[in-house]
């Protein structure tokens, strides 16, 4: 029995083996990007995203592809407010750019197309916030600020999307990634969100 089980393992091991396909590749294109989890006025931020990954095919259903992405990310937040028959308008655009490195584990439910699903690190490099406003209709300027400091380091998040073959090397995808980590200290509760529609191509 035990040989039985062993020579089963070695046959299951040695057609996984014998199937394994490995891919480098790159991707870029859009991103729509923005924040969610506070009872605040929301915009989205048009954006991009770009990087290199891996996929490892082990079986003809499913593959893992980590990815090393710079994303330009960030949102936008406008509030109004009146104080003695003025009113005021704001509005901030936030820019957090981020070294992401998602883990996808790939079901292929046709030879072309897969469904993409896993966890994302994500790495801040950047953040600042440009404020701009007006009084009573007034435009009252705007200004930029620095907020690297004020910033968490470290973004976690799960992403889902599908990715579409158009050839052996050319693929379309799309993916939704959602960050479960506040952006910035404090306490707002604000997590990032991302949308991303793009090329790819597998060597």
């Amino acid at each position: 029995m035990k040989k039985i089980v062993l020579l089963a393992i070695a046959t299951i091991m040695g057609a996984s083996a014998s199937f394994a396909q490995l891919s480098f590749g790159v991707k870029g294109g859009f991103s729509a990007t923005n924040f969610w989890g506070e009872d605040i006025n929301h915009g989205i931020k048009p954006s991009y995203q770009a990087g290199l990954l891996m996929e490892y095919k082990f079986t003809d259903k499913f593959a893992i592809s980590p990815e090393v992405l710079f994303t330009s990310q960030g949102g936008k937040i406008s509030s109004t407010s009146e104080l003695l028959g003025i009113k005021a308008d704001g509005d901030m655009t936030f820019n957090t750019n981020y070294i992401n490195v998602p883990v996808m584990l790939k079901y292929y439910v046709a030879p072309c197309f897969s469904i993409d699903f896993g966890p994302q690190v994500g790495f801040n490099v950047y953040s600042k916030t440009t404020a701009s406003g007006s009084i009573a209709g007034i435009d009252a300027g705007s200004k930029t600020a620095d907020l690297k400091d004020n910033t968490n380091a470290v973004d976690f998040g799960l992403g889902l999307g599908g990715t579409f073959n158009v050839t052996d090397n050319l693929f379309v995808q799309a993916r939704y990634t959602m960050g479960f980590t506040k952006v910035f200290d404090g306490d707002q509760d604000i997590k990032n969100g991302n949308i991303f529609v793009g090329l790819g191509y597998k060597f």
